[in-house]
Formats: C-alpha cells, sequence, structure tokens
C-alpha cells in the first residue's frame, strides 16, 4: 500500500490544505547542500560566515532523506553553480562576490567558486544523492529559473512540495515562492534548513506562517516522519 503523509502539525495550519497526500505526489526538495554552502573552505566559509549555521540542518535533513527514500518519494537534488567560462553568470552577481572577498569563477581551497564540476560545488556526503535521484542545476537562487524542475515535477505528478536546504532566508525561500506561484503545496522544514545569520533564518521561516500560511507552512522533520502512514 502506497504511504500518505499528513495531517503534518504544521504552522499555521495542518499541512496539508486537502488533509493528506500520497507520497507518490509528493516531492522531497534538498536544496544547494554543497560544500560551496556549508563545507571548509568553500564560498561561504570564505566569506567569513560561520558554516556550523548553514551546516546545522544536515542531521534532520539526512534522517529524513533516509525516510523518503524508504517511502518511495520523488527526491530532488539542487545545486547552484555557473558554467566554467562564466557565460551564465551577470556582472553584477559577479561584482557582487568580489566586493565581499570571494569572487564567483576564482581560485579557492576548494577549486573555483561556484563553478559547475569543481569540488566545492559537489553536494556534501551527509546528502549525497543516490543512484535514480533527480539533479537541478540551477544558475541562480530560485531553483526554477532557468531549469527543467517545473517540467520533472509535473511529469512526476507532483503536487505537494516538502523544502529543506541553504539558505533559509535565500534560495530555499526563493524556490518556495516560485512554487507556491505555481500552485504547489508546500511545507519547509525548520530543522531542516538554515542561513547565513540565526535572525534571518527565524525571520524566513516567520514570513512563510503570515497571512493564513502566505506561501505554505512551517513545521520540522519528526512532525514528517511522525504523520506518514502506510
Amino acid at each position: 500500500m502506497t504511504a500518505r503523509i499528513g495531517p503534518v502539525p504544521a504552522n499555521p495550519y495542518p499541512w496539508p490544505y486537502d488533509g493528506s497526500v500520497s507520497v507518490t505526489n509528493t516531492a522531497l526538495i534538498c536544496i544547494d547542500w554543497q560544500t560551496d554552502f556549508c563545507g571548509k573552505g568553500g564560498y561561504v566559509d570564505s566569506m567569513g560566515y560561520d558554516i556550523e549555521l548553514t551546516r546545522a540542518g544536515l542531521p534532520a535533513t539526512a534522517r529524513l532523506l533516509e525516510h523518503a527514500r524508504s517511502t518511495g518519494m520523488l527526491v530532488i537534488h539542487t545545486r547552484e553553480g555557473h558554467d566554467p567560462d562564466l557565460a551564465d553568470l551577470p556582472p553584477n552577481k559577479r561584482w557582487r562576490s568580489a566586493r565581499i572577498g570571494a569572487e564567483i569563477g576564482s581560485d579557492g581551497p576548494c577549486g573555483r567558486i561556484l563553478i559547475k564540476g569543481e569540488p566545492g560545488w559537489e553536494i556534501v556526503p551527509e546528502v549525497a544523492p543516490v543512484a535514480g535521484e533527480v539533479i537541478v542545476d540551477k544558475p541562480g537562487k530560485g531553483a526554477f529559473y532557468a531549469t527543467n524542475l517545473d517540467l520533472v515535477l509535473r511529469t512526476h505528478g507532483i503536487t505537494h512540495l516538502i523544502l529543506t536546504g541553504i539558505t533559509t532566508d535565500v534560495c530555499v525561500h526563493t524556490t518556495m515562492r516560485e512554487a507556491n506561484d505555481r500552485g504547489y503545496e508546500c511545507l519547509i522544514l525548520s530543522d531542516c534548513t538554515g542561513a547565513t545569520d540565526p535572525s534571518n533564518h527565524t525571520a524566513a521561516l516567520h514570513m512563510v506562517t503570515m497571512q493564513g500560511g502566505v506561501f505554505g507552512c512551517v513545521a520540522t522533520s519528526d512532525d514528517v516522519i511522525s504523520a506518514t502512514e502506510a
């Protein structure tokens, strides 16, 4: 029998809005768990931020990933990065990164910063993809921009999304907003996300709960696992 999820005791309403959903219509999206964002010598580390903050959601995400795989749920991983020739890197994005001492495309401890194929661009071992899982490579913050993510989701009959990843306030939030505008029912997990600033993490989660759940809901990985029924 196919497992179902819900209702999850989420904020501001029991998720999903339609009571429960089959795992066959649900996708777990793991956003940008890359060395560049949560590893030693990566992009975030080079900017001088505390990577323990961006790594905070890794243990819970690893547990949830194991759970999702056991149910047969579609798992999607995203990676932010640019072509080696920088043809898809906007000049203002490159300028901002250079201004804070971690210019995209420059050499760093983990290879060229945020460049496809470099060690820093790879997903960290704790939540690395396994054979058969979808990987979406993206040039920007949101996972829908300039990618095939929406096509992949609709091809698989996905209507509901569970989001993990980094950072809560940038790539995860942007993706959640994009998904909401496309009609997906979204759930972001507070213990499976993280930001370079704790107050930004808290604020990003709070924004989701406004206006009755303007972008969806907030819950934890334990909430999701407990609300999954065979």
